[in-house]
Parts: C-alpha cells; sequence; structure tokens
C-alpha cells in the first residue's frame, strides 16, 4: 500500500472487509453534546493504552475543529483510535450522579436520565457504566429501570475516530494528511426490521458480523483501525456511525449492553497486551497484575491512614505508568501528553523509586542503553553516546516531520544515565548488569567529554529545525530568562547539568576503581575536582550571593534567581559556604510560597505563577531540593518542604501528585492551584513522593561493601511511626522500623534475610 492510493477512489480491501474514503459515503450525523467550556476529565493507563473522558464516562466535542477538550479520546502508540464515545438516551445526554478513576486502569459511571417529554419523569433509569483497558477498551452499560410502569426509550452510544497524531492534538499543524476510511457492508435485513424508518440507514456498518469499523490510512500506507465489537445484546440498529438498542424494559427490570474496541494497525493489534475477550476478564487481568507488582515492591506505611492513602495511591500509579518498549519496560513519563519513552523523565523517576523497586531502574537503564547514539544526525540531534530524549510512534513520526525517532535533544539525559549507572549498583551490587553496560557508560562518557572540550561546561544549542530550544529539563521557551526577564542566548550551559556532570564523574570514578581501571578513576576525579573549581568561580553571582541559572553563550551570566541551583545542593559541587547560601535564598518568601519552592522568583519581571517553568512549582524540582537541604545537615527545613508537598498532594484528586501547579501564594483557607493541562498520573512527580520518604529515613546504601546505613533518621511531627517492608540492598530483604519520640527518631531491624550489615548512625 503507498501513499499514491490515497489519491484514488478505489476500494481498499482489508481482512476480507471492503473501504473506501470516508468522504465518498453520506454519514447522517447523531447529535453531538458539545458544552461551551473544556470539562474535567477522568483518566485511565494501561500500558500503551490510555483513556481520557469527560465525568460521564463520554468523549464528545474532542476533535480538532470542534473547540471543546482536544485531550479527550482513546489513544496508543500516540495515535487517538477514538475521537468520539457518547452515551445518549433518546438523543439527550444522561445526567451525572458519580464518576471516578479510581482504579487507575477502569472507569465507573453512575447516571440518570433526565425528564423527557411525557414518557419519563427525571431519574427513573438508572445507568451504570464501568470501562476497562487490557490491549483494548471494554464497556459493559447496565441499565434499570427504577419507576413503577415499564418504559420504552432508545439507547445510544455514537463512535468516531479521526486517527490524529498526539502532536497534532497538541498543536502542532500538518499540510496534509491521510485518508479516513469506512467499513462498506450492508446491514442485514433481519436487523434493519427493528427500525422504523429504515430508509434512513447507511452503509458503514458490518451488522451481520456486529461490528463497526472504523479505519484510516496514513500517508506512510499504514492502516490503523478502531474495530468495535458488540457484547451480550447487539445494536436494533444503526446510523452513520451510532449503534442504538430500543429498550421496552418492565418496571424494576435491568439490562446489560456493552462493546469491546480493538485497536488494529495493518490488521495486527497495535498495543503490545494481549486483549481479553470480556471486560470482566480484562479487569481480572489488570488486577491480578498489579497484585504482583504490589509484592514485588518494598511497602512503606505510617501510623497515619491519610499518609498511607497517599503512599498507596502512589504505589499504584508507578504501576500504571509502567510501559513496554519492544521487550522491554520502563516507566513512561506521563498521561496524557507524555505518554512514552524519555530520557530526562524516566532516568530521574528510576533514580527517585530505587528505594521502592530497583527493578526500574534497571530496566531504565537497558532501554535507554538499546536506543543510545551511534551517528551524527543533526535533524534528530543524535551523537555517538547521546542518551535519548524522546521516542515517538505516531504518524507524524514515521513520516519524519517530527524527529522524534528517537529525538535526541536533551543536554541532562546523558550524565543523568551515568547517575543512575551508579545508584543501582550501589543498591544492588548487579555485577553482571555493570558489565553488561560498562561499554555505554564508556560512550556516555566520551559524548560528555567531547562536548566539554570549548567551553568546559556541558551546553546545549538547538541544530534541529523542529527541535526544542532549550533542553535543560525546564524546556519550555520562555524559561531561561536573566533578572530582567529577557530570553538568554546562544549555548546555554545549566547551573544543574554541571553538578550531573561532577556527580558522573566522581561516581564512575569509584566504580572504575572496582574494575582496577585507576587510569580513568584518576583521570574522572582529577577532571571532577577542576570542574568544581571552575564552576564555583564562573558561576557564583557575588552581589546576589547565589548561584546563576547558567552561563549564555558569551559565557555571562544568565541572573535570574531559580530553583535550578536547588538540584545541585546534593551533588557536593559546590563549596560549603555556597551550598548554605543557596539553600537559605530558596527558603525566602519569593522562592518557597507554602506548598513548595517557585522554579522562578516571584520578583522577577517574567515570573507569572501560572507559567509552566516561570513561577509554577514542581514536586520533583522540590524533591531534590529537599534531599539537598538533609545533605547540608538542614533537617528541620527538608522536613518543613516534606510536609509542604504532603499538604499539597493531599488535597489533590485521587491524593495524586500533579505535574506541577501554580505558584500563587499559600494563604488561610486557599487550596493549591492547579495548573490547567499538568500531567496526572505523572512519573517524576509520583516518584517524588518515594524520594521524599527515603529523604526522611535517610538510606545509604552500599551493596558492593555488603552495607546499609541509615543516617539520623527524622521523622516530622506528623508522623510518630514509619515501616519499611520487603526492602532490598543487594541480595538482602529487610523490614526496617522507625519511631519517633520528641525530636528524636529511633530505628531497629525487625526482620532480615541475608548478611547485610546495617549501620544505624545518629
Amino acid at each position: 500500500m503507498t501513499p499514491d492510493t490515497l489519491t484514488t477512489p478505489e476500494k481498499v480491501l482489508l481482512d476480507g472487509k471492503t473501504f473506501i474514503p470516508a468522504e465518498q459515503l453520506p454519514i447522517p450525523e447523531w447529535p453531538c453534546v458539545v458544552s461551551e467550556r473544556p470539562q474535567p476529565t477522568l483518566t485511565v493507563k494501561d500500558d500503551d493504552l490510555f483513556l481520557v473522558t469527560d465525568t460521564m464516562g463520554n468523549i464528545s466535542g474532542c476533535s480538532l475543529n470542534d473547540g471543546g477538550n482536544p485531550s479527550m479520546g482513546l489513544f496508543c502508540s500516540d495515535t487517538r483510535f477514538l475521537s468520539r464515545l457518547e452515551l445518549q438516551i433518546d438523543g439527550r445526554s444522561p445526567v451525572l450522579l458519580s464518576g471516578t478513576a479510581e482504579k487507575g486502569f477502569a472507569l465507573a459511571i453512575l447516571c440518570t436520565n433526565p425528564k423527557i417529554d411525557d414518557r419519563m419523569t427525571a431519574d427513573s433509569i438508572g445507568i451504570r457504566r464501568e470501562m476497562v483497558l487490557n490491549g483494548a477498551l471494554f464497556e459493559e452499560i447496565e441499565v434499570a429501570n427504577y419507576s413503577t410502569t415499564s418504559i420504552s426509550f432508545e439507547l445510544s452510544i455514537s463512535f468516531d475516530a479521526d486517527f490524529v497524531d498526539l502532536f497534532e492534538v497538541r498543536g502542532y499543524e500538518r499540510e496534509k494528511r491521510g485518508k479516513l476510511l469506512r467499513l462498506v457492508e450492508p446491514i442485514s435485513e433481519d436487523l434493519a426490521a427493528f427500525h422504523p424508518d429504515s430508509h434512513t440507514q447507511t452503509q458503514p456498518s458490518a451488522a451481520k458480523e456486529n461490528v463497526l469499523a472504523l479505519a484510516y490510512q496514513g500517508l506512510d500506507g499504514l492502516i490503523m483501525e478502531s474495530r468495535i465489537q458488540f457484547q451480550h445484546r447487539q445494536p436494533d440498529y444503526f446510523k452513520g456511525y451510532t449503534a442504538v438498542w430500543r429498550l421496552e424494559m418492565a418496571s424494576h427490570s435491568t439490562q446489560k449492553l456493552g462493546y469491546r474496541v480493538n485497536l488494529l494497525t495493518n490488521n495486527t493489534s497495535t498495543s503490545t497486551v494481549s486483549a481479553a475477550v470480556t471486560l470482566g476478564q480484562a479487569k481480572a487481568a489488570e488486577m491480578m497484575e498489579e497484585q504482583h507488582w504490589v509484592q514485588q515492591i518494598t511497602s512503606i506505611r505510617t501510623d497515619k491512614s491519610i499518609l498511607n492513602r497517599l503512599i498507596e495511591r502512589a504505589e499504584q500509579d508507578m504501576y500504571l505508568l509502567r510501559q513496554s518498549f519492544g521487550a522491554n519496560k520502563t516507566v513512561s513519563a506521563g498521561v496524557p501528553w507524555f505518554s512514552t519513552l524519555f530520557g530526562r523523565d524516566s532516568l530521574i523517576t528510576a533514580s527517585q523509586t530505587l528505594m521502592l523497586n530497583p527493578e526500574i531502574g534497571k530496566e531504565t537503564l537497558m532501554l535507554l542503553a538499546a536506543y543510545q547514539g551511534k551517528v551524527e544526525d543533526e535533524w534528530r540531534e543524535e551523537e555517538p553516546g547521546k542518551i535519548l530524549h524522546e521516542l515517538r510512534l505516531g504518524e507524524m513520526a514515521r513520516c519524519q516531520e517530527i524527529p522524534h525517532t528517537p529525538y535526541y535533544g536533551t543536554v541532562d539525559a546523558t550524565p543523568l544515565w551515568l547517575m543512575l549507572y551508579a545508584e543501582y549498583y550501589a543498591w544492588t551490587h548487579d555485577i553482571e548488569t555493570l558489565e553488561q553496560l560498562w561499554p555505554n557508560a564508556l560512550a556516555a562518557m566520551d559524548w560528555i567529554d567531547r562536548n566539554l572540550q570549548s567551553t568546559g561546561y556541558l551546553s546545549y544549542h538547538r541544530k534541529s529545525k523542529r527541535g526544542l530550544t532549550n533542553q535543560g529539563w525546564k524546556d519550555s521557551g520562555d524559561c531561561i530568562v536573566d533578572r530582567k526577564g529577557e530570553l538568554a542566548n546562544g549555548s546555554i550551559a545549566l547551573s544543574e547539568v554541571q553538578a550531573y556532570v561532577y556527580s558522573a564523574k566522581t561516581r564512575l570514578a569509584d566504580i572504575a576503581r572496582t574494575k582496577k581501571r585507576l587510569d580513568l578513576a584518576e583521570r574522572w576525579q582529577e577532571e571532577a575536582k577542576n570542574l568544581k573549581a571552575r564552576f564555583n568561580r564562573d558561576f557564583w553571582m557575588e552581589d546576589q550571593d547565589f548561584c546563576a541559572l547558567a552561563l549564555d553563550g558569551d559565557g555571562k551570566h544568565v541572573d535570574s534567581i531559580t530553583s535550578n541551583p536547588g538540584h545541585c545542593l546534593h551533588l557536593g559541587i559546590f563549596t560549603p559556604e555556597k551550598a548554605y547560601s543557596v539553600a537559605e535564598r530558596l527558603r525566602a518568601p519569593d522562592m518557597f510560597n507554602g506548598w513548595g519552592i517557585r522554579t522562578l522568583s516571584s520578583l522577577s519581571p517574567a515570573y507569572n505563577p501560572m507559567g509552566y517553568h516561570i513561577g509554577s512549582i514542581w514536586p520533583h524540582d522540590n524533591a531534590l531540593i529537599s534531599i539537598g537541604l538533609r545533605s547540608l545537615g538542614l533537617i528541620d527545613q527538608a522536613l518543613e518542604l516534606f510536609q509542604a508537598l504532603f499538604d499539597m498532594t493531599n488535597q489533590q484528586p485521587y491524593q495524586r501528585p500533579p505535574e506541577l501547579f501554580c505558584g500563587y501564594e499559600r494563604n488561610g483557607d486557599r487550596t493549591p492551584v492547579q495548573y490547567p493541562v499538568a500531567c496526572t498520573p505523572q512519573a517524576w512527580a509520583t516518584g517524588s513522593i518515594f524520594q521524599l520518604l527515603q529523604m526522611i529515613v535517610n538510606l545509604v546504601p552500599d551493596a558492593p561493601n555488603n552495607c546499609l546505613r541509615i543516617i539520623d533518621p527524622a521523622l516530622p511531627e506528623s508522623i510518630s511511626r514509619l515501616s519499611l517492608h520487603n526492602l532490598q540492598v543487594g541480595t538482602t530483604i529487610l523490614d526496617l522500623e522507625f519511631e519517633r519520640s520528641g525530636s528524636t527518631t529511633a530505628c531497629r531491624v525487625a526482620r532480615k534475610r541475608g548478611n547485610l550489615r546495617v549501620v544505624i548512625e545518629a
């Protein structure tokens, strides 16, 4: 199949079915109920599938031309396979009673009917909707008549699929698209007889097979299909892409309807997950897999039920965010916009969760090593040894409209990979993985060294015309500003990135010594020492007694006050006096708003509390700062930040930390102000929960030397007891219990399987 076939009216044969371009079919529309404003949403995820609906469980008004909420839909492989899924009663929207995505992989909706003429009073019908993702989308609808008389009405579900690329949903424009296709098969006479106005029926369904098929042929020739199979009771008729059931229900009777949406690419399942047959099987499979995950991880519990609910949510979200990439699996960055493999996000999340499950770290290292840069490619910004930024699988990537195949435009993923490589080894003493990835570590260090040659600092400058202007963790276009609020120019050397390089070199020097590579160990240690001296000289702003955000292309300070230097605190690159000065400045009122530390000082001309990186607050940013405060012995300050972030999270839907939230001041009863399009769940926001918990108990693993140090643990006043069960360090499994009495926290080893030495230091 070539793109040339898209310009002809010829029919397309697929799996014994005939498709033609959709514009050749006169499809009658079923009225679509669209709100004037984007509505709150519910989100569920299973591996490489995710679904975003309104609180009714509907997808409506989300197409590119509708002006509704564009994030809604059923997505897989960066493609929207459903852009409409709308339940109606006699052509009207039901009335919502409750809706929840509590399970993470399933939606549960309860709704009722509005008043419909004189035939049906309001609240006569109860409708329970349950949706589950498991390699496909399943829905079961249970309808109950609670009135004292029999009722007749039509229940309908309207489907559509625009198959747009996720980058289109996010606002990228395309010069041209492929062709929408619709299945051409006559409806059987038996089904047609159920509709009183059979002449209004149209062709695009295979009713005799109980299938409704929506398809699209991309510019690359691939055919993507949403194939809808109905279960329990077949629709009585179809009108366009709307399935309609004529229900005649006696008083207090119930009926069950259902369907399954299979996602196909060239007639092969798009999802990597093998789909179940029924919703019950799908739900059982998901619950079994999640239970297996829970049994593998460290169980962290406290004496406070409110905090335990928050921790349990984070455990579940980390399970939900795990995603398959070929034969490997790791944590995707976040739903809906970043449900894919990232370098920076996945690496930081894996580091945050080593205490929870070090296997996440191994999976992340292995997968990113498999994609490590091998050639010079300006379009993708690939270079030998470089770790990727982002992988995409949609049509725009396949057609080279975007460089994400993968895209390598990130300055920090490579040193972060080296840091995780060393951290994972410290937790596990996994010599086999250490040896297997040693060539990748050398290649990563070589990439860093080549890029240090010109200025002595690791910097970035966009090369790809479709690449990112800014390539640190603050990668929006307006965030690298000076004290006047003006954008920095030229190659940018970020402060925290130099700290990552310093840490990578010092940690890899230790590993080189264990491998008897004293030449490398001495060289990397010396290079780290020299980098530290340069950094403290060149990045320090004497007039502000603070570290610059970055150096610009002329080597001048980008001299705004930001959270970035906070990432440096626990990595040892600052001299002690400079580290304490940074720590103190970050807690000033223009930075710390009561819920967390802002990304940019509120005194900056560029400050915007709703700005993505210019005044908002990010949980992962704050978690990194908290461990920096802890490393300096500023325990009370670190615990204050811990408490602020947990207070914020407790006020979020499902007690789930958002990707970010607005930087407005915490005043009285004001709740944290949500950022309108923040991802949730989001990986490094979820991971921050575990990083903050590790910060308070202060575990320092050294599995290669068969030792775990617990240094001056300190529970906040809100927690009296905390336990870690099934904690893995090396080959030893531990249960640890912490208890606070006044200002002192005691620790005891409740159980130990293995010969690990546990050293508790006050």
